[in-house]
């Protein structure tokens, strides 16, 4: 899908899930896993000349692209990615954003090793890497926005994501460093539905969870039955958990 739209979602949920708090109103938390369209999101500590691209030769490409006001620099969201936003009220978790980003950086890494990749954590850098220490290769990016202890914005796992399109940005503002994907891994395409049902498993046991896995339709009468649904058009295509 468009990331427009999905942005638009995640606003209209965040606000739904402060009102609920506000009204003493118990809603259940949202996570939301998807597949955009190419787009470059530039969030609010990134600098423009991370973006090589010019506005020209990117509208060319069919690539959109979007300053946004999660937390980190620019990054890449496209086909073979998979992008789960998190619209969680931490006030039922746990108040401690460097502890929320730790968490969600666990579900990569135990994700990763279900597929036998070894992923972990570098000092000072926000996200999930591969290879050797040194010349490691980040697989997952992390970016979050928190108003009043409700969460947007998320992560963005790179499975069989076409990885040239990291080459007109300076990904994350770190240049001396690459990216890699499941596929350049493992040397084989992998099911996004596959993994998205095993992240889903660790985000469900590492926050102590209880989960419902739906697929569009059935996502979308949860949705409609506690919000307004942004138009989203007929740019959704479901892939199904099942």
């Amino acid at each position: 899908m468009p990331y427009g739209p999905a942005w638009d979602l995640q606003r209209t949920l965040k606000d739904r899930l402060l009102t609920a708090r506000r009204n003493r109103e118990l809603l259940p938390h949202f996570v939301l896993l998807v597949e955009h369209l190419p787009v470059y999101t530039m969030g609010k500590s990134g600098q423009a000349q991370h973006l090589l691209l010019n506005a020209d030769r990117r509208v060319d490409q069919g690539i959109e692209y979007f300053e946004i006001g999660r937390g980190g620099d620019i990054t890449y969201h496209g086909p073979g990615q998979l992008v789960v936003y998190f619209l969680l009220d931490l006030n039922r978790f746990y108040r401690d954003l460097h502890r929320f980003m730790r968490d969600l950086e666990e579900i990569v890494i135990r994700t990763l090793a279900s597929w036998g990749i070894a992923g972990y954590r570098v000092s000072g850098r926000t996200g999930v890497w591969v290879g050797p220490a040194g010349h490691e290769k980040k697989i997952c990016a992390f970016g979050i926005r928190c108003s009043r202890w409700v969460t947007m914005h998320g992560l963005a796992l790179n499975i069989n994501t076409n990885l040239a399109y990291f080459d007109h940005i300076i990904p994350c503002g770190i240049s001396d460093r690459g990216v890699t994907s499941f596929q350049t891994e493992l040397n084989f395409r992998c099911d996004l539905a596959a993994v998205s049902r095993v992240l889903c498993s660790h985000f469900a046991h590492v926050f102590g969870a209880d989960m419902e896995l739906l697929d569009e339709p059935d996502a979308y009468d949860v949705l409609e039955s506690v919000i307004d649904v942004p138009d989203l058009g007929n740019t959704l295509q479901s892939q199904p958990f099942s």
